[in-house]
């Protein structure tokens, strides 16, 4: 077997390991996690609330904004992957979260009924604070670009003023 027999049966190898985790963790993480949670909250839905709030800010805000530092620092293919991997890393809490809300199988419908006894306000206050925290994001991104836009146009007056107030000077002749 050659290099790329040898590449292909690593790359068809890791695929099969990959499905193979998915699918596991698709029958365990959310029931996991609902556990977990359930157990934070304790029935209390003024701690679902703020736990929600929490888990919904800071696992939205810190994934984007590393996501962000990172891709403006370099932007390689490599600096890329391993940006996206760590913004997923952690998003995980998000994610888990939403696999239960979404998800469609046992283990999350499971899950469900957990977070509906154990946790309540908890998924409707994880959504209100990655709301807040992408908002809060997005004000960020808009300041910092009016304000690259207004030194741009105060750059671009001073450069008018500067030559519209330069003596013109005559041209001498021959």
């Amino acid at each position: 077997m050659g290099y790329r027999g040898r590449r292909a049966f690593w790359v068809v190898g890791l695929v099969v390991a990959l499905v193979l985790v998915v699918l596991a963790a698709s029958a365990t993480v959310p029931r996991w996690w609902a556990q977990r949670i359930g157990h934070q909250v304790d029935g209390s839905i003024t701690q679902g609330t703020v736990l929600g709030l929490v888990y919904g800010f800071v696992f939205t805000f810190l994934p984007i904004v590393l996501i962000v530092l990172i891709l403006r620092w370099r932007r390689t293919w490599k600096t890329i992957v391993v940006a996206l991997a760590l913004g997923i890393f952690l998003a995980l809490p998000n994610l888990m979260t939403l696999s239960i809300v979404l998800g469609t199988g046992n283990a999350a419908h499971a899950g469900d009924r957990t977070l509906d006894v154990e946790a309540p306000a908890f998924r409707g206050a994880s959504l209100v604070g990655a709301f807040v925290a992408a908002g809060l994001i997005a004000f960020a991104a808009y300041l910092v670009v009016s304000r690259d836009r207004a030194h741009a146009r105060e750059k671009r007056a001073r450069e008018e003023l500067q030559s519209s107030s330069e003596p013109e000077r005559p041209e001498s002749g021959p």
